[in-house]
């Protein structure tokens, strides 16, 4: 069953490559989806594929990125059938 979640990661996340850390993290996870800068200082990531291997990857990615990450919010969403993990710019 595939499941969808979005996260957002506030701190000191832009500017230090947390966007193509994601993207080299994602490789290693069968999960589609995306990462991108918001303008309020915040990085947003969107994870689809089945439940262990997005939460693998958003854990990986939290604990590779973690001397820059303040908080994180993570909310389930219906899933969107996006293909490949790209960054948004």
């Amino acid at each position: 069953m595939t499941v969808c979640k979005h996260a957002y990661y506030s701190g000191r996340v832009q500017g230090v490559g947390f966007r193509f850390t994601a993207q080299h993290v994602a490789g290693g996870f069968d999960v589609a989806g995306f990462v991108r800068n918001l303008p309020d200082g915040r990085v947003e990531v969107l994870a689809e594929g089945s439940a262990e291997q997005v939460n693998g990857f958003l854990s990986a990615l939290a604990q590779r990125m973690a001397d820059y990450i303040d908080d994180s919010r993570v909310e389930e969403e219906t899933p969107q059938g996006v293909k490949g993990f790209r960054i948004r710019f």
